[in-house]
Parts: C-alpha cells; structure tokens; sequence
C-alpha cells in the first residue's frame, strides 16, 4: 500500500497532551496519530455501511410493524 505523508495543524495543548501518552506508551507522536486517524476512519466506515444496510432494507420493505415495534420496547421494560 502507497504511503503519503500528511500534516496538519493542532493546538499546542493538545500536542502535549499527545507527547505524555507517547511517552507513557513507549511509542511516538506519529503512530498515535496513525492510530487515531485509523480508528476514526474504521468508525465511519462501519457507519456508512450500516446506514447503506439500512436503506437497503427499508427498499426491500423490510420494516417492522408498530405492534412489533411496541412488543420489543416492552420486552426491554422500556
């Protein structure tokens, strides 16, 4: 996989903040941002995909009924 190097601009704070956790987990500033970017990316992706599933379903009729609807909040107590 082709490797770009990005930059970007943060708040001084948090640029610190960010140097403690590396040095607490032995590890260096770019990987922690590496780290971050990956997990947010993961999370929207997974979030576009479960949207498109959604959608999906709903273009298959796939809903259920308001009695099915109440059933289930009931079984939860709510």
């Amino acid at each position: 996989m082709e490797r770009i190097n990005v930059t970007c601009r943060l708040p001084a704070e948090d640029v610190a903040f960010l140097d403690q956790i590396a040095i607490n987990m032995e590890r260096d500033r770019s990987y922690l941002i590496k780290k971050a970017v990956e997990e947010y990316i993961a999370s929207q992706r997974w979030q576009l995909e479960e949207i498109d599933r959604g959608l999906a379903e709903i273009e298959a009729g796939q809903l259920a009924s308001d009695d099915e609807v109440e059933a289930a909040f009931r079984e939860l107590g709510a």
